[in-house]
């Protein structure tokens, strides 16, 4: 059993200010993911906001106009900023709120801070331009950049007293990042495309002559990139599937919120399959009635009770 630590209702005035700056900057900056956590208590809500803040940090130098030399040195000087938080060396009244937030939440929650390591690690492998054969070779890579942050989540959450096969749920969180990471990549192929990156395996995109790429709103001549997003889905559902039985483990109000976000990129998926080249025409995304209805869904538990019926089918 992993279980989460609530925090004190006695926060200090500097602490609730930093983590009204990361609940700021999740809101302002991850629609889906402040959807999700819009439904957890306050402690965890602050919890979550602070990993994405931190999150948001390292996302946002690999994805910036600087030089590769100085996208390292930053990584490498919030890498440090890392192991102050993991020393206990960050004061509350240090002048960075998303040092303070995460180093409160560090001490508040049994969250492993060696995977915003291995986030850094993945943004790394962007800023050196890295591609991947295989889809082995990417999932090592959405493993970095996702299943660590699925994990650190589950710190946050913990799983409920007793819950049978609660050893996996680290398993599960790792594998449910790895599907929203999947949907990430496709719904974002022509934008990365357009900064020079390539995500999907090479070999997924030589069997269904995509290897020269995306740089336009049409697909390459005389490829099936219907066919290649269609085998991408089928992926990602599966590694849904094997993720959604995180959900039973979890207590509702953590549930639910696996269940808004998840949801939220499980439609995306549905969406892009029903209109494969609509990734090449622009950003794919759901409308805020939509997220509200998955949010609701989830609230009422009716993911997690479908997910725990079929596990029992499967495990009499």
């Amino acid at each position: 059993m992993i279980r989460a630590v609530e925090s004190s209702p006695q926060v200090s005035a500097p602490v609730l200010a930093a983590y009204s700056y990361c609940e700021t900057v999740t809101g302002q900056q991850a629609r889906n993911f402040a959807y999700g956590i819009r439904l957890l208590p306050t402690s965890k809500r602050r919890a979550m906001s602070a990993l994405y803040a931190f999150s948001r940090r390292v996302d946002d130098i690999g994805d910036g106009a600087l030089d590769g030399e100085v996208k390292t040195a930053r990584l490498e000087e919030t890498r440090a900023l890392l192991a102050r938080v993991r020393a206990g060396e960050v004061e509350e009244d240090d002048t960075d709120p998303v040092a303070v937030a995460l180093a409160h939440t560090a001490r508040t929650f049994p969250i492993p801070l060696r995977g915003l390591d291995e986030l850094i690690d993945g943004v790394l492998m962007d800023v050196r331009g890295e591609t991947y054969e295989t889809w082995d070779d990417l999932k090592a890579y959405c493993r970095c950049v996702a299943g660590a942050i699925g994990r650190l989540s589950l710190g946050v959450f913990g799983t409920e007293p007793g819950a049978r096969g609660a050893e996996r749920a680290p398993e599960y969180a790792d594998t449910l990042g790895l599907a929203l990471q999947l949907t990430n990549i496709l719904r974002d192929v022509r934008e990365d495309a357009e900064g020079g990156r390539t995500y999907l395996p090479a070999d997924d995109l030589a069997k269904f002559g995509c290897s020269a790429g995306f740089d336009g709103p049409k697909p390459p001549e005389g490829s099936d990139f219907a066919g290649l997003v269609h085998f991408e889905v089928r992926r990602a559902r599966a590694l849904f599937a094997e993720g959604y039985r995180l959900l039973p483990l979890l207590d509702r109000r953590s549930g639910a919120c696996v269940a808004a976000m998840a949801g939220i990129y499980r439609r995306l998926l549905d969406r892009i399959e029903r209109d494969p080249e609509a990734v090449l025409r622009g950003r794919v995304s759901l409308p805020g009635r939509e997220k509200a209805y998955v949010a609701v869904r989830g609230l009422s538990g009716l993911d997690a009770r479908h997910v725990s019926r079929r596990t029992v089918r499967r495990h009499p």
